[in-house]
């Protein structure tokens, strides 16, 4: 890092982590670099979708008349309008999904629709996709220890969040 882009934090103000500390988070930077590709890597094989195309396909089968807005699909997904773009193309050529105006007069709005195919697909990819995650996640963790790692998910991804939304410019963008 060079002295025009280092912090204004000096070393004595960092509130460096405990041992104990350092344990847990490499424990998640763990977990946040092994799980998102197991899960990608079922998908992939059984199914011949990653896991964010998964993600899409899931939100539109949610949705109701199995429709919804690209900006709120993105968000759903939790992509970028440019990422979800990119994953819309693959799956229409498939035949999964079809992109459609809103029906808001006088509105550019897009949406995307699930076809029959396309719920066909994501009602035969569900159950190895389930089977995944209790393997992964559900069935090594107690009740208590899955109510508190979503509490926990969810602070973080609130603040996480944050970051994103405020950041505009420059590389850590």
């Amino acid at each position: 890092m060079t002295s025009d882009t280092a912090p204004s934090d000096t070393t004595e103000s960092v509130r460096w982590l405990t041992t104990e500390q350092q344990e847990q988070w490499r424990a998640l930077f763990g977990l946040l670099s092994t799980l998102p590709s197991a899960i990608d890597a079922q998908l992939k094989r059984d199914a011949g979708v990653n896991a964010y195309e998964y993600q899409v396909l899931a939100a539109l089968s949610q949705s109701p008349g199995h429709t919804i807005g690209l900006s709120v699909l993105a968000e759903e997904a939790r992509g970028s309008l440019s990422r979800l773009s990119h994953a819309l193309t693959r799956l229409e050529k498939a035949g999964w999904v079809e992109r459609c105006p809103a029906a808001e007069p006088g509105g550019r709005r897009m949406q995307a629709r699930l076809t029959e195919t396309g719920l066909a697909k994501i009602e035969a990819i569900a159950p190895g996709h389930v089977r995944e995650v209790r393997r992964l996640v559900i069935d090594v963790l107690t009740d208590e220890q899955l109510a508190a790692l979503g509490d926990a998910a969810r602070a973080i991804a609130a603040v996480a969040g944050e970051g994103a939304e405020t950041c505009t410019e420059g590389p850590a963008c």
